[in-house]
């Protein structure tokens, strides 16, 4: 069992947050050419948190923890499997 630190799960909601934002700009016609300033926020929030949860530049590591929080509600308080 992996413990995910809050530093670690404010990370990984970051950038899920960043996906979801993306994903949302960029499937709106309307809304992609402002791409860019669209997600300025939130490419800088999941920076910022990959950052102090030691997790930039280790996207194994990211990448599990966003599956762990995607897989169960229960992650998101502190335990993956």
């Amino acid at each position: 069992m992996t413990t995910i630190t809050a530093s670690e799960r404010a990370a990984a909601q970051a950038y899920l947050r960043l996906l979801e934002s993306t994903q949302a700009v960029l499937t709106d016609p309307q809304l992609a050419p402002y791409a860019g300033v669209m997600l300025t926020h939130p490419m800088a929030e999941a920076d910022e948190a990959l950052r102090a949860a030691g997790l930039a530049g280790n996207e194994d590591r990211l990448l599990r923890l966003v599956s762990a929080l995607r897989a169960s509600p229960a992650t998101a308080r502190g335990r993956a499997g």
